[in-house]
């Protein structure tokens, strides 16, 4: 986003109220030469915030204001609207994984290891398939079930909420963990929320009605 000199938001608010205007008359109202409003307009023309036809003038693009809100709206960072994320430890049985998965409401668990690095993670899925023809599970260990590292799809902190929901869409998964790499270790992390396609549309809603 290009930042406007005061003088440059001036004429975009001229255009807006008065378009289409030509670049005489944007000059009159503000008491200035033609010449030396020319660079100012080259810009605003350039950066797509006015149009311009020959014998017809200047105009708003209002497709630049709503480019500009979309930026506002996309650039939004994981790390404001992470959540606090379901946790259990990767020996837990699947049994109680799955009575904590219906108490949190929850469609995804997260498993650390003794040192709370994130392990694995346990759908709804992974626990159904468990359960089929499996009578043994409060002593089946969710570490057997669960999808283990590298094979995690993560999202960092400072990653938008536009990142985090194409990663989702593109690999057909319901949430993610955020997470803050352990130094020097490769595929160790440390685990700081999760975000949800339920807590992008919730924040989508919030912004929009802001």
């Amino acid at each position: 986003m290009i930042k406007l000199t005061e003088r440059q938001d001036k004429i975009l608010q001229i255009v807006k109220q008065n378009g289409p205007i030509t670049g005489q008359e944007i000059a009159v109202k503000l008491s200035l030469t033609r010449a030396a409003l020319r660079p100012d307009l080259a810009i605003l023309t350039m950066s797509g915030k006015l149009d311009a036809r020959p014998r017809v003038g200047y105009f708003f693009n209002e497709n630049y204001e709503v480019k500009r809100q979309a930026e506002k709206f996309l650039h939004q960072q994981v790390i404001d609207y992470k959540a606090h994320p379901i946790v259990v430890d990767k020996s837990t049985a699947v049994y109680d994984a799955i009575v904590q998965l219906f108490l949190e409401d929850v469609g995804t668990l997260y498993a650390v290891d003794s040192r709370g690095h994130l392990a694995g993670v346990v759908s709804r899925k992974d626990l159904l398939r468990a359960t089929l023809g499996n009578k043994n599970l409060h002593e089946l260990p969710v570490s057997v079930i669960m999808t283990r590292m590298p094979n995690i799809f993560t999202i960092r902190p400072d990653a938008t909420l536009l990142e985090a929901a194409k990663k989702m869409i593109d690999n057909h998964i319901d949430s993610l963990p955020v997470v803050k790499e352990v130094e020097e270790q490769r595929n160790t992390y440390f685990l700081l929320g999760r975000i949800t396609k339920t807590t992008i549309t919730r924040a989508y809603l919030e912004i929009m009605e802001r």
